[in-house]
Formats: C-alpha cells, sequence, structure tokens
C-alpha cells in the first residue's frame, strides 16, 4: 500500500463496497487519490452518485468519511447536480443530520420527485414528522405531483400525528388517480383513519377492497382496539380465520391478546393462545410476552406466571410486564422477588422496571422494600427517579399514613410534579382524613388537570366524609359551572365467549328484567346483613333515594348479577371497569362475595381487586 495509489486502482480493479470503510480510513491522502484516480481522472456525476449510495448503503460508515466524500462533490464542482444532490439528501438523513439535508434541498437550484420523497421520508425515519408534514404540503404549493412512494412515506406521519385533515386530502388525491395507487396506499389510509378515531372511514376503505391482505386486516383490528371497542376487534379476527387467502401473522396475535386483555375476555384470549401454540408463534418472545400480559389482566395471574416461566427466551420487556402484573393484583412480595431474580439472570432494570415494581410495593405497602429499591435507582443503576416514580413512593408513603413524609417528598422532587403525583397525595389524604393537605394537593393537582372530574370527586368525598355539606355543595357547584361530567361507568364480562357490556343504569340487555330482579334480591338480603349506602360519591343534586338508586344501578353489580344469573355455581366472576370503584360499589361487592360464597375478580381503572369471604386483597386501598 506505499507504493502508486494509481496503480493500484487501475479501473479493472474493483473494489467491494464492504471494504470501502476499511479503504478510506486509511488516510486522507488515499481517500483522496481514490476520488480522484479510481475511475480514470475527476469522477463525473454519475461516478460521484454511485459512491454516495455505496456509502449510504454501508452500516458501519461514519459521519465524517461521508462528510469528506461531500468536500470531493463541491472540490468537482458537483453539488448543484440533482443526481449528487438527492444522494447527498439520502446520506444526510441516513446519519440523522436532517438540518445539513434541509440546507442542502433549500440550496438545489432543481428539485425532482425523488428530492421531494428523499426529504419526506427522511424526515418520517428520523421522528420530524411535522416536518415531514411540512414539506408534503410545500411539495403541492409548488406543483409538483406526487407518487404512491410520496405517499407511503408521509402517511405513517399522519396516522402518528392523527392528522385526518391531510389524510382526507391524500384520500381525495387517491381517488381522483385512482389507478397510479396499489393496496398499499389504501392500507395506510386506513391506518390514518383508525388512528384519527375516524374508524368508520377506515371501515369504509376496508371493506371496499376485493382482496384484503394481512395489513389490512391487522389495521383495523389494531383500530377498534386502540379505540376501546374490543367486541368489533375480536370479531374481525374471527372472520379473519374463516378467509382462505389471508393467515393471521404475529402482530394480529399480538393486537388480538391485547384486546383480550382490555375487558378481560379469559375464554377468548385462551382460544387465541392455542391458536398460538398451533401455529408456531409461541416461539416469539414478543408474542410470549403478549401471553403474559393478557393473561395477567384478564384476572388469571397462574397461567400468566406458567407462560412467563415456559418461555425459551425473557428478555427486559417480559420480566417488566410479569413485575407489573404481580403489582396489579397486589401481589408486592412477589413482584419484589421476580425483581430480584430478573437481575440475578443478569438483566438490569430500566426505569420502566422501577416504575412496575414501585407500584408493586406501593399497591401492597411494602414501605421498606419500595424505599430500598427507589434508593436504588441511584446507588446501584445511576438512574435519576421520573415523575412516575416519584409518584409511586408518594403513594407508597401515603398507604402507611406517612402523609406528612409523602409531601415533603413531592416537595422536594428533581423534576416538576405532575397531576397524578398530587392525585396520589389526595388519595392518601381521602383515606387518613387529612383535609388540609388534602385542599393543598386538590388545588395544586387543580391548575394541572383543570378538567379531572375524578379530583374534584375525590375532595367533594372527603369533605362528605367530614360532613362538610356546604363545601362538598361549593365542588359540586365548580363542576357544574365548568360544564364537567362524569365519564359513564362501564363494564364488561365474558359468557360463553361472548361480550356482554353494561352500562350504568342499563336496560338494554335481553335479560334485563331477570337482572334487575336479581340486584332487588340481593339488595334486601343485604340490607337484612346492615349494609347502608353511601351516597358521597353521587354528584347529583338529588334526592337520596334517587341516589340509593342510581348507586345500586352501577355498572359493576349489574355485571354482577347477570353472572350470578348465568355462571355455574362458585365460578369466580371476572369483570372489568372503565372507572375507578366507587366506594359503595366496594362495600357492596365485598358483602356480595361473602353472601353468595364466590370470589369475584374486578379490574377497574387502577388495579385488580380480588374479592374473597367479605375482604377485598387491596386492604380498602386503592
Amino acid at each position: 500500500m506505499n507504493g502508486s495509489y494509481s496503480q493500484f486502482l487501475k479501473p479493472h480493479i474493483k473494489i467491494h463496497p464492504q471494504n470501502l470503510p476499511f479503504l478510506l480510513q486509511i488516510n486522507s491522502s488515499f481517500y483522496t487519490q481514490f476520488t480522484r484516480h479510481a475511475f480514470n481522472g475527476p469522477l463525473t456525476s454519475l461516478q460521484c452518485g454511485a459512491l454516495l449510495q455505496k456509502l449510504t448503503n454501508l452500516k458501519s460508515i461514519k459521519m465524517e468519511i461521508g462528510r469528506k466524500v461531500h468536500c470531493e462533490i463541491v472540490i468537482c464542482g458537483l453539488e448543484s447536480d440533482i443526481y449528487v444532490g438527492n444522494s447527498l439528501l439520502a446520506m444526510y438523513m441516513k446519519f440523522g443530520d436532517v438540518r445539513t439535508a434541509r440546507k442542502l434541498f433549500d440550496k438545489m437550484p432543481v428539485c425532482d420527485l425523488t428530492s421531494w420523497n428523499t426529504m419526506i421520508s427522511g424526515y418520517v425515519k428520523n421522528g420530524e414528522l411535522r416536518e415531514a408534514l411540512s414539506v408534503f404540503d410545500l411539495m403541492g404549493k409548488v406543483r409538483v405531483r406526487p407518487d404512491y412512494v410520496t405517499f407511503l412515506s408521509v402517511l405513517p406521519a399522519c396516522a402518528d400525528l392523527a392528522a385526518l385533515k391531510q389524510g382526507k386530502e391524500i384520500h381525495g388525491y387517491v381517488i381522483r388517480n385512482s389507478t397510479e395507487f396499489d393496496g398499499s396506499v389504501i392500507n395506510a389510509l386506513i391506518d390514518v383513519y383508525c388512528s384519527s378515531s375516524y374508524i368508520a372511514g377506515g371501515r369504509q376503505l376496508f371493506e371496499e377492497i376485493v382482496v384484503k391482505d394481512i395489513i389490512s386486516w391487522n389495521s383495523m383490528i389494531s383500530g377498534y382496539t386502540r379505540r376501546g371497542d374490543v367486541a368489533e376487534s375480536l370479531g374481525l379476527f374471527s372472520r379473519m380465520k374463516l378467509e382462505e387467502s389471508v393467515v393471521p401473522d404475529r402482530v394480529t396475535m399480538m393486537t388480538v391478546l391485547g384486546a383480550c386483555g382490555q375487558i378481560a375476555a379469559l375464554q377468548f384470549g385462551m382460544c387465541a393462545h392455542a391458536y398460538i401454540a398451533r401455529n408456531g408463534f409461541a416461539r416469539d418472545i414478543m408474542v410470549g410476552t403478549s401471553l403474559v400480559d393478557m393473561y395477567t389482566k384478564c384476572g388469571s395471574l397462574g397461567c400468566s406466571r406458567q407462560v412467563f416461566d415456559e418461555m425459551s427466551e425473557r428478555n427486559l420487556v417480559s420480566w417488566s410486564v410479569m413485575i407489573a402484573g404481580y403489582g396489579l393484583h397486589g401481589r408486592g412480595r412477589e413482584a419484589v422477588a421476580s425483581f430480584k431474580e430478573m437481575k440475578g439472570e443478569g438483566i438490569l432494570p430500566d426505569e420502566v422496571t422501577f416504575t412496575s415494581v414501585l407500584s408493586a410495593c406501593s399497591h401492597a405497602g411494602l414501605l421498606d422494600e419500595g424505599r430500598e429499591i427507589f434508593l436504588q435507582m441511584r446507588t446501584e443503576y445511576t438512574l435519576s427517579p421520573k415523575v412516575e416514580h416519584y409518584s409511586c413512593m408518594v403513594d407508597l408513603l401515603g398507604r402507611a399514613g406517612l402523609i406528612d413524609e409523602a409531601y415533603e417528598l413531592l416537595r422536594n422532587m428533581e423534576v416538576e410534579p405532575n397531576a397524578d403525583v398530587w392525585a396520589a397525595l389526595l388519595s392518601a389524604c381521602r383515606v387518613h382524613h387529612n383535609v388540609k393537605l388534602s385542599e393543598i394537593a386538590a388545588q395544586n393537582a387543580f391548575v394541572l388537570r383543570p378538567e379531572g372530574i375524578g379530583l374534584y370527586i375525590s375532595l367533594s368525598n372527603i369533605y362528605a366524609m367530614e360532613k362538610r355539606w356546604d363545601d362538598v355543595e361549593m365542588v359540586r357547584a365548580i363542576v357544574r359551572r365548568k360544564g364537567l361530567k362524569k365519564e359513564p361507568g362501564c363494564s364488561f364480562i365474558e359468557f360463553n365467549k361472548s361480550i356482554h357490556r353494561f352500562l350504568v343504569g342499563d336496560k338494554s340487555h335481553c335479560q334485563t328484567e331477570d337482572i334487575y330482579a336479581k340486584l332487588e334480591e340481593l339488595s334486601v338480603q343485604l340490607k337484612e346483613a346492615g349494609y347502608i349506602p353511601d351516597t358521597s360519591s353521587v354528584f347529583y343534586d338529588v334526592e337520596e333515594d334517587v341516589k340509593e338508586k342510581m348507586l345500586w344501578h352501577h355498572s359493576e353489580r349489574l355485571a354482577i348479577a347477570f353472572a350470578l344469573l348465568n355462571l355455574p355455581s362458585g365460578m369466580t366472576i371476572r369483570i372489568t371497569k372503565n372507572l375507578r370503584f366507587c366506594g359503595d360499589c366496594h362495600t357492596v361487592t365485598k358483602l356480595i362475595s361473602k353472601l353468595v360464597s364466590r370470589e369475584i375478580i374486578v379490574r377497574d381503572a387502577r388495579r385488580f381487586h380480588h374479592f374473597n369471604d367479605g375482604s377485598c386483597s387491596c386492604g380498602d386501598y386503592w
């Protein structure tokens, strides 16, 4: 290599692209002679573009080498060549240097369709989604006609940003020029509509596709799942399996498992598990982790652990999901044991794992363990606690009755507290009847989340427990003035592989008469046992007897009555509720579990409640 470089680089000698990084880094002198002699003289635009493309395709190429090539291009006077310019844009976008790419783009004397597509796709790949849409809008203003490559680049950005307006504009263009576009663009449009909560538009497009591929099905199934319309999602999956032209893939199965977990559809989830086992998906670590999560959220922690133990490979996400599952069920000691087991296998926890284990300690009231793990974040892993970690600690200290210590921790946080941290303190004040601090917590939370109806309800309940009725009315007046409304309660229960959904006061079910008769029967039995309704959570200005009736028709009670009418005697009742339990429903469910000698598992917006023989796994703190 110490002889003549030009002799070494004769035209007939081809240098393999894999060797370029090594050759180019020998020294800058060799690099210069390479560019000037490898092609028998100064580089042409085609030769220069070919070199740039080789550099861009190399995984190990470094930024400084690309910049050296750029310098040589300037020396050769080829920077203004459109082919070379496009290659430079692609190279800088690959490096993630979007600013330099944009400067080059803005200086290019002529931009063709490739230039625009390179900029849009580059912005999307580098997470600059709004910039991608901005370039696309500019493209329209200068009357450059997009092609399907343009749309396949810009539509994912529309989906991620829920940019429905731009999505509809593109859809209109597709309709006007339908012969130029393939199914990939239609699938991308479906994803935009589903991501933008315009599910009806996505479904219409989906049904118009003559031959639906796996992406079409996955887009619609995941769209319904994200929207919370799980029954429609699972119905589409069942229909998909009947199609001969398409076979579910791992994305389909992970989406379906997520849908089952949303509403605790255990029977459907077990059928999906069987399909996964039959079709070889079980070996996939992501599918296995989704199975663990599904069983956890369906209330079957034993099945969750069994799947976890049978996984051939487990990563940090798998462990974090298992630890979080224990926490959701109030099994804090198992969560801490799994945390230690994970570290014993050489897997280092990250911020998400710490959130999972601290939340588990909080739900189970493990004060000493939580304090130790919180300290480990800094001392052993040099991780700075985030707001979610502080929220867990405030909740943990509050559960232990250490309200002042929780407040002191909150005041000395290294990050700005959010509404969740103040809400955790407010919950602790409710349990331990600290009215003064509850007012401080509530006022701070109101500033950060002014539309949070749950915060107002919590403060009103605290005042009601202290019989401060004027303050109760003051809070309710604020709610009325702001026009805030509590989200309707909704509960789900699975029976015979069908999902039964109940709203508060629901009378649409085919068994409505029997359900309400069963509720009346339970009401009489519970009152004979000494039950007294707690109407403090009813946020309406109506008579007391009306409030009691409204409480009694809450969605989870309708679901319980339905279960008692239909499930075999002794069978566990599993219910999912979209909101947090109100205090009265929690009391009633405890009493019913004892009255009918049945385990009732309810997942509310915060955690699982396992009711057995008149008590709850949450210890009446949730």
